[in-house]
């Protein structure tokens, strides 16, 4: 049975997905920005009054990609669509820093549940001053052509997501032309979530309209900015006052944004040609280095916001087949993950809160939020093995975890080889080009996809010393090549110097290599680096806060082996699990981009807690490019680790990321985004009762046994809140990080002559 994901749902998800980040470039760096040693908050935006804000200027505003529509109800719309929508178009409701939907006073007097029996009835009391800016104000018409489009009865408009519209039985002009009446055929807790971003019926009443007029331009707008001329193919997109707007004018003239992609803004930063950035963990680095003489000057003028991002990171559990298909296999390997460690790799450095996230559904801090985790039980590894011994997986022979090199094939126990970007030839992925060849010479049962690959684990084998020597020897070598890049910066170019660290930095990554494969690091061996001692490390670590203090401040001071002193002990092999003679193996996919090596190394840390309870895992590198499509949507991983947003609806939003798949027409199963592919009636049952329970404490209670019931099948295990990190000029007011708060676009500004920019 092959795997059908819902187009018009998973379109949806895939670009909240891809808005949150789904490749997670996790960031290392000790205090960025200007307020480094001030407590975490859920946003950072250096909040300002307006009368302390400049009427006047333009903000470069960078974003990943120019949007592929300004229709926000389209399959390909993205987060720069939604920017630009919440800039020009009417949100009747907001979220405030917590999540919470608040009525937006800007378009609405009112709006309120006016009868639940025997319909379930919302009436819209519209702001009298609200006005499209052709002149025409905001009423009835704009409303039901909206339901129109979206209700998913009309197949002319091509339509994304229709969810809250379909509950829709009527929607009609109220007591006044101020007033809409929207009656629903069934209950709906979320309706808050309906008519944001409205548009005008002129884009909603036209199937044309919808489907390309709204694509490249907006002719009509209702909020404090509006679209302006866009050239066909141009990189930006630029956003001017709207003079027909009512509220609190704009202070800014206009908002840019422009297409750059990551790898390019801490230069761009540099040379002063952005003012708003989403940066990595190296950018930010180098902002908050800006006072290092090495550093760039440029970068003096900036800072960077940081705050919880309302995503999440999770591992992946594939339930669809091979050993993670028992539930007891995969809350074996729940119990077997330190998420607090995972946790503290990632946050503490920045000085965030690093505390595990104990909900699917709701972020901390948002209301409601419970930790159900205890569902499946915390790090337990005796817990863990013995949930293995019941689903018969017993000791049997010693684990053999070798580190793969990046551009090296270890063997695999199926004659075939396991590479980091190409994967294995262990018939999991038929489409592999070449692949039918190789699975019938090697298999004459070759079509069916294995339980496992039988592999050397890619990770785990370094365990307890040697992890903390690799560690150190691989910080050492980021730390260098950091410094080598600031020096180039600095002098622009290569110098002597610089090029002394790039060497030092191979030196330490090829000794790293060693000690993961297991090789003798004689005192002769290429790249031998011998065990520091408790004083080298120290003395080593104040060198490099000297030389680059920022970078430095990444490495942990108890990384060196033997710091805590006491002589160096070798950690006991592993048995590795087994059932029928073969191994407890799974394949760990993990994207290959530059952008990724932190996840790499949260990946490889999984790898070796799973390794002490004796599952082995291959971690398979596949290109960013094909990372989500052709593997985390296509079911082709045992693990994997990916991000999915917050959100204040979670009983709309949630429900398709944990429905219980069902089989197609056609034989294929319908997975909507269900990646894992583990879920229950029960917990679809939970999430249904909930979508249509309008007592909020009730519909709470019912999403917090929906979580309870999530997190007990294990097919996902969030891990930790990912981080926001933004570069802003110091001068610049009310943007930055912002968390779950919607920006209030006409309140972002430059400061006022004589007013602190702190």
């Amino acid at each position: 049975m092959t795997d059908q994901v819902s187009s018009a749902g998973r379109t949806r998800r895939c670009a909240a997905l891809i808005a949150a980040g789904v490749l997670l470039p996790l960031p290392v760096l000790a205090g960025c920005g200007d307020d480094a040693d001030a407590p975490a908050a859920s946003q950072d935006i250096a909040p300002a009054a307006r009368e302390r804000l400049k009427d006047g200027g333009t903000v470069r505003w960078a974003v990943d990609t120019m949007p592929g529509t300004l229709n926000a109800f389209q399959a390909d719309a993205d987060s720069t669509t939604a920017r630009i929508t919440g800039a020009v178009l009417p949100a009747l409701f907001t979220l405030d820093d917590r999540g919470r939907p608040q009525r937006n006073a800007d378009y609405l007097d009112a709006a309120d549940i006016t009868a639940r029996d025997p319909k379930q009835v919302v009436t819209y009391k519209i702001n009298r001053r609200a006005r499209w800016s052709d002149g025409r104000r905001i009423g009835a018409a704009d409303f039901i052509a909206q339901w129109k489009a979206l209700r998913g009865k009309d197949n002319a408009f091509w339509t994304a997501r229709n969810a809250g519209y379909d509950r829709i039985a009527k929607v009609a002009q109220g007591r006044n032309s101020h007033e809409v009446k929207v009656t629903f055929a069934r209950p709906y807790a979320d309706w808050r979530s309906l008519f944001t971003p409205l548009y005008p019926q002129s884009v909603m009443g036209d199937a044309d309209a919808f489907n390309d007029g709204s694509r490249e331009r907006l002719a009509v707008a209702a909020g404090p900015f509006m679209v302006g001329e866009r050239e066909k193919g141009n990189d930006r997109v630029t956003l001017v006052r709207n003079p027909r707007w009512w509220g609190a004018r704009a202070k800014l003239d206009r908002i840019v944004f422009t297409e750059l992609p990551r790898d390019k803004r801490a230069a761009a930063l540099a040379d002063g040609s952005v003012d708003v950035a989403e940066v990595d963990p190296g950018a930010a680095g180098k902002v908050a280095a800006a006072g290092h003489p090495a550093a760039r000057a440029g970068l003096r003028g900036y800072t960077v916001r940081k705050a919880l991002e309302p995503a999440y990171t999770q591992l992946a559990l594939n339930g669809s087949t091979g050993p993670l298909a028992d539930e007891r296999v995969r809350r074996a390997v729940a119990r077997a993950i330190d998420r607090q460690a995972l946790a503290d790799t990632v946050l503490k450095p920045l000085r965030l809160p690093a505390e595990p996230l104990g909900s699917h559904l709701l972020m901390a801090g948002q209301e409601g939020y419970e930790d159900h985790s205890d569902a499946v039980g915390g790090q337990d590894a005796g817990a863990a093995k013995a949930l293995l011994a019941d689903a018969g997986w017993k000791p049997g022979g010693t684990t053999e975890q070798a580190k793969q090199r990046p551009h090296a094939a270890v063997p695999t126990g199926l004659g075939g080889t396991a590479s980091p970007k190409g994967g294995s030839s262990d018939g999991r992925n038929p489409e592999r080009p070449g692949h039918a060849a190789r699975a019938a010479a090697q298999d004459p049962d070759a079509g069916a996809r294995p339980a496992a690959a039988e592999a050397p684990l890619s990770a785990a084998g370094a365990v307890g010393s040697e992890v903390q020597q690799s560690a150190l020897l691989r910080q050492s070598a980021a730390l260098y090549k950091a410094e080598a890049a600031a020096r180039e910066a600095a002098d622009g170019g290569a110098t002597t110097a610089s090029r002394t660290y790039q060497r030092r930095a191979a030196r330490a990554l090829v000794a790293a290599e060693r000690v993961e494969t297991g090789q003798d690091l004689g005192q002769d061996a290429p790249g031998a680096a011998r065990p520091m001692s408790a004083e080298q490390a120290r003395e080593a670590r104040a060198d490099e806060e000297r030389a680059h203090p920022v970078a430095a401040a990444q490495v942990p001071a108890d990384a060196d082996p033997e710091a805590k002193g006491g002589p160096k002990k070798k950690a006991a092999a592993v048995p590795v699990m087994r059932k029928d003679g073969k191994p407890l193996t799974l394949r760990f996919v993990l994207p290959d981009g530059a952008g990724s090596e932190q996840l790499r190394t949260v990946g490889e840390r999984i790898s070796g807690m799973l390794g002490k309870i004796g599952i082995q895992t291959t971690v398979q590198r596949v290109a960013d490019a094909s990372y989500f499509q052709d593997h985390i949507a296509a079911g082709d991983y045992d693990l994997a680790l990916y991000s999915w947003p917050g959100t204040a609806y979670p009983a709309t939003d949630a429900r398709p990321i944990y429905a219980k798949p069902e089989p197609a027409a056609d034989g294929s199963l319908a997975v909507e985004q269900n990646y894992t592919r583990v879920g229950t009636d029960h917990i679809d049952q939970l999430f249904d009762q909930a979508a249509a329970e309008l007592d909020e404490d009730a519909a709470g209670s019912l999403m917090s046994q929906a979580d309870a019931r999530i997190w007990a099948v294990a097919g996902s295990i969030p891990l930790y809140q990912r981080p926001e990190l933004v570069a802003t000029r110091k001068s610049l007011k009310n943007v930055g990080a912002f968390g779950f708060a919607s920006p209030r676009f006409q309140d972002i500004g430059y400061t006022k002559q004589g007013w602190s920019q702190s």
